[in-house]
């Protein structure tokens, strides 16, 4: 592999697209302006994380991984994958990147899915041995063997993405790029999807780098979280860290026996984090456990039921897009 223990698998320093936009001022005339579609990234992603990257429509997110991935050349900054300059050294490269796009695919589409692996060993040049070995544990977690044999063009949604996977996989990548893996998925398959992955990625060798607008899969997935808006970064760190930002608190909701009265000293819950309707009371917690304040409140009278909601992810991103541009 190109790039040594110590180095970042990705770094980007500053890194810029900028595209020229023509735009109608007359009848016969146009003007042109430039977009900066991505406006000084800079990333550090090192082996073995996992990573979401996300952002509203048009934040910059495909445009970033095609120029991680070779397909366009940057306007500006610095930008390596595995050591390598993705545009100037792409067929490099391409051994130590795996790709799926939601969209695109890399298999053959009138061939047997059997087919398009055995085409791809002699593309990447695997050893045989390799590639059944890589083949045979993606045939197991992924449960592919029920359509091995099958048309690629006759595969169901659910099944084409777990041979895209499969495909992206088969020469053992450094780093496998993910875009919108799940879209359009069963629950059944996302599932099956979410599981391989999360396997592949608590072993530490291979690094995952995930753009979706399903934040399931980043709550599921990712331990770090890139959020990208109008081409520039706006937060980069864990999802806890998110939700401390924008105080997104854990609720706990309680049903009592007798109407809430408010009498009780409640640990780790402000006044202005509860509320109250009738027998049913919701507390947002601001500091210390659930536990704690359900004994608070066993104390002082009978519970009916409890239940401890998690912040919402999609609330706490949405309130992040829709903060004034930086």
């Amino acid at each position: 592999m190109s790039v040594s223990e110590r180095e970042p698998v990705i770094h980007t320093a500053d890194l810029r697209k900028d595209f020229t936009v023509s735009t109608r001022a007359g009848l016969l005339r146009r003007t042109r302006r430039t977009v900066a579609a991505v406006d000084g990234v800079s990333l550090r992603v090192e082996r073995g994380e996992m990573v979401g990257y996300i952002g509203p429509n048009g934040a910059g997110k495909s445009t970033t991984l095609k120029m991680l991935t070779g397909v366009l050349m940057p306007s500006g900054g610095e930008l390596s994958v595995c050591g390598l300059r993705p545009v100037a050294q792409r067929t490099r490269l391409a051994r130590h990147i795996g790709v799926v796009f939601g969209q695109r695919s890399q298999l053959w589409w009138d061939l047997p899915l059997a087919e398009s692996f055995r085409l791809l060993r002699y593309i990447y040049r695997v050893p045989a041995a390799d590639h059944a070995s890589r083949l045979g544990e993606c045939r197991r977690l992924l449960d592919l063997d029920g359509f091995l044999d099958t048309p690629v063009r006759q595969l169901s949604l659910g099944q084409r993405m777990r041979g895209e996977i499969t495909a992206a996989l088969l020469h053992a990548p450094a780093v496998l790029f993910l875009d919108e893996p799940t879209i359009g998925l069963d629950v059944i398959s996302k599932q099956a999807v979410r599981a391989f992955l999360a396997d592949l990625g608590s072993r530490g060798d291979t690094t995952l780098m995930l753009t979706t607008h399903d934040l399931a899969d980043i709550e599921k997935l990712c331990r770090r979280l890139i959020v990208i808006d109008h081409g520039r970064v706006v937060h980069d760190g864990t999802l806890p860290e998110l939700h401390a930002r924008y105080d997104s608190r854990r609720r706990v909701v309680v049903d009592l026996d007798t109407p809430w009265t408010g009498r009780v000293e409640l640990p780790g819950v402000a006044p202005e984090a509860v509320e109250a309707d009738g027998y049913r009371v919701t507390f947002g917690l601001s500091g210390g456990t659930a536990g704690e304040l359900v004994a608070a409140l066993a104390r002082d009278g009978a519970l009916r039921d409890v239940s401890v909601l998690e912040p919402d992810i999609e609330d706490v991103v949405a309130r992040l897009y829709a903060e004034p541009t930086r």
